[in-house]
């Protein structure tokens, strides 16, 4: 089983930073905005074959960690 680290890779000179699969050119958001779209991970794994379905489930982990943090007010 890989890690998040393993699946989830940011590279300041790769699409402006942002946070990729893999080290290809498909961007977590790219991810994330086909499922939220309605496509299945099945759809979504059709629609980019390179991608492996612990992919997918790395994306929704990684969006999942980075919106779950606390939010100090002043």
């Amino acid at each position: 089983m890989s890690t998040l680290s393993e699946r989830i890779t940011i590279n300041p000179q790769q699409c402006g930073g942002r946070p990729c699969i893999r080290g290809m050119r498909i961007r977590v958001s790219d991810v994330l905005d086909l499922l939220a779209s309605g496509l299945s991970a099945e759809q979504v794994l059709a629609e980019m074959p390179d991608l492996e379905p612990e992919d997918i489930s790395a994306a929704l982990q990684f969006a999942a960690r980075r919106v779950d943090h606390p939010i100090l007010a002043a």
